[in-house]
């Protein structure tokens, strides 16, 4: 159980309070929801994108999937999704495929859908496959401040 060193720096600095769960290793985000006995629409995953010769963060509910042509329309034709290698290289210091929805912290920007910012719970990757970390919906709300949203993912 390892929470990456950036995100707990991170959330030190900000004064952030979050609860770790330990859970059995999973390797995607519906997996982890069902070993935590959580809801996916409280368990925000994060999809890095690249958009102009940068990189975007998405933060939607596990239990959704991202509507790529809806993030085109608002932000431009040049939004793709991020090559795993790419992705391995902005998070050094997680386990790949456990993508943190904190992008801050990564110098990412960041934009949250809508149906995840409106639970009274959240629960985020910690950086690796057997940790989340619990934030209530105050805590998320800090976590990302500045942040742009708007609705871009559909129920599964």
């Amino acid at each position: 159980m390892t929470i990456s060193s950036k995100l707990h720096n991170y959330l030190a600095a900000e004064n952030i309070e979050y609860d770790e769960i330990p859970h059995v290793l999973t390797m995607s985000s519906a997996l982890t929801a069902q070993a935590c006995h959580v809801s996916g629409d409280r368990l925000a995953k994060a999809i890095v994108l690249r958009r102009n010769d940068g990189y975007l963060l998405a933060v939607l509910p596990a239990s959704h999937h991202l509507r790529l042509a809806d993030l085109r329309a608002r932000f431009g034709d040049d939004i793709a999704m991020a090559a795993e290698g790419e992705i391995d290289r902005l998070f050094t210091d997680c386990t790949h495929g456990a993508v943190p929805a904190a992008g801050s912290c990564y110098g990412l920007d960041v934009i949250v859908d809508d149906s995840i910012r409106m639970q009274p719970e959240i629960y985020i990757e910690a950086g690796d496959h057997e940790t989340l970390l619990h934030l209530g919906r105050a805590q998320f709300a800090r976590l990302t401040a500045g942040s742009l949203h708007g609705s871009f993912s559909a129920h599964d």
